[in-house]
């Protein structure tokens, strides 16, 4: 995955727009202007803040389907990243929760959107929608039959998810990308605004070898500048909105002091790590 060429640099900072419930959801409001100006607001205090690329996600559907959202929620996130796509000039991406990729791939495919984000791409999670099974096979076929070149970033032993049987963060990280081909990988902490342990960020960047390791969750302008030693880029959200609180919007201005922060990371000198001993057995882990 060229970093440089999708988001014109090597250390991407991707904001996040949570959109409001869609239809079929849960919480819907009835009101799906008010949910496209929402999301054309967050995005414009996103790319206004400098972020290099913006992911959009249906984040406030819970409680989620597993694998398949209802065909009016693929619409609505259609005709919202298209309106986007007007406002903003940074590439964007699509995460259709809980697990349809299949969707996400659709909708990126279809608007010219640059990459997805899949919670489950190999493996078996245990998660609140139950039992959730990677579909690598299928969903790579898929992007094969479309003719796409939409990038596929993968989540390794997600958040708010138990792996079945022994996690070993090693040996996950290197099937999502040797066996499920994914384009990036993504580690983030146990749950959402919850960042990962630098010891697990290593661990993933060393099993990882030129495949991006992005930070999922959890990034703050106190911790961005450690977790960066050891990852490529970052996925932002809950931080940059007022108060720091994932319910509110999206606030210009932190989104533009976080990074500037990140900028002087790039900048300053770069101890070189030594490498450590991975173990096979056993994975540091915080989820």
């Amino acid at each position: 995955m060229d970093l440089h060429r999708i988001f014109g640099t090597t250390t991407p900072v991707i904001g996040v727009v949570h959109l409001q419930p869609l239809p079929t959801a849960a919480r819907w409001g009835g009101n799906l202007r008010a949910v496209i100006e929402r999301a054309e607001q967050e995005a414009t205090a996103l790319a206004a803040g400098g972020v290099n690329g913006i992911i959009v996600e249906n984040f406030f559907d819970a409680p989620f389907p597993k694998n398949h959202v209802d065909p009016a929620v693929v619409s609505a996130m259609t005709l919202i990243v298209e309106r986007l796509q007007n406002l903003v000039t940074v590439p964007l991406g699509l995460n259709v929760l809980r697990n349809d990729a299949h969707s996400a791939l659709a909708i990126a495919s279809c608007t010219g959107a640059a990459f997805i984000r899949v919670n489950v791409l190999t493996g078996v999670m245990a998660t609140d929608q139950g039992l959730i099974e990677g579909e690598a096979h299928q969903l790579l076929r898929y992007r094969r039959e479309l003719g796409s070149d939409v990038q596929i970033l993968a989540d390794v032993l997600v958040k708010h998810a138990r792996p079945l049987g022994t996690p070993n963060l090693t040996v996950a990280v290197q099937d999502t990308i040797e066996r499920g081909l994914a384009d990036g990988v993504i580690l983030s902490g146990w749950a959402t605004g919850s960042p990962p342990s630098l010891e697990d960020l290593e661990l993933a960047k060393a099993a990882a070898g030129d495949v991006p390791v992005f930070i999922g969750s959890g990034a703050s302008i106190e911790n961005i500048g450690q977790l960066l030693q050891a990852a490529d880029g970052v996925i932002v959200s809950s931080s940059l909105k007022r108060q720091g609180k994932r319910e509110q919007s999206i606030d210009p201005v932190r989104v533009g002091r976080f990074v500037d922060t990140v900028r002087a990371c790039q900048q300053r000198p770069q101890a070189v790590a030594t490498p450590k001993a991975v173990n096979t057995n056993s994975a540091s882990l915080s989820r």
